[in-house]
């Protein structure tokens, strides 16, 4: 089985592409394959906890990171409808810093975007409802957990107008600017590791 996996414009996050095997039955699939991420990841994701996430319509949930080390690597994909998934860069001192990148995740590409640590995630569903399913390479740990707004304008992610659903946490959170200068943001490293 053949899995392509394709650098995406900010260091560390790739974009995976599985193949996937219809028959008269429905559809057959890799969901994750580790020896397809390892090389371009540069090592091994190792998988603590795997999350799941039902939103609607209108929802947006991040900009979240974890405090590095050890951070936390995710693998995400959507099982079941279609949602935008923004990958920031909110590393200090990377190139892109305050760059993201957005790609589409639905249930009929099986597409999934592979994070490095230090970099920040969000997502919204663009169909009714959508389903997100998510490895991490370290277990949540609250006292690590990195909050950036999305609704920062400065960052002006590409959400739709409305409505918009956020929980408190998110709604509350800083902006880039202000995470960066109360040091909350980790730093970049110039590498991609994951944790192994």
């Amino acid at each position: 089985m053949s899995t392509s996996v394709e650098p995406l414009r900010i260091e560390g996050s790739f974009l995976v592409e599985p193949e996937i095997f219809p028959d008269d039955r429905g559809l057959f699939l890799e969901l994750f394959q580790q020896r397809a991420i390892e090389g371009p990841a540069g090592g091994r994701m190792p998988v603590a906890q795997v999350n799941c996430s039902l939103s609607r319509r209108g929802t947006i949930r991040g900009v979240h990171s974890c405090a590095v080390p050890p951070g936390q690597a995710r693998y995400v994909t959507c099982v079941s409808g279609a949602i935008l998934d923004v990958i920031v860069d909110i590393r200090t001192g990377s190139p892109t810093f305050g760059e993201h990148v957005a790609v589409v995740l639905d249930e009929y590409s099986r597409h999934a975007v592979y994070l490095a640590e230090g970099l920040g995630h969000a997502f919204a569903p663009i169909s009714e409802q959508a389903t997100v399913v998510y490895l991490c390479s370290t277990a949540y740990n609250p006292s690590g957990e990195i909050c950036v707004n999305p609704l920062d304008p400065e960052l002006a992610l590409p959400w739709a107008a409305s409505p918009r659903v956020l929980s408190d946490k998110d709604a509350k959170a800083p902006t880039l600017r202000e995470a960066e200068a109360l040091g909350l943001l980790p730093a970049y490293t110039g590498s991609t590791l994951a944790s192994a």
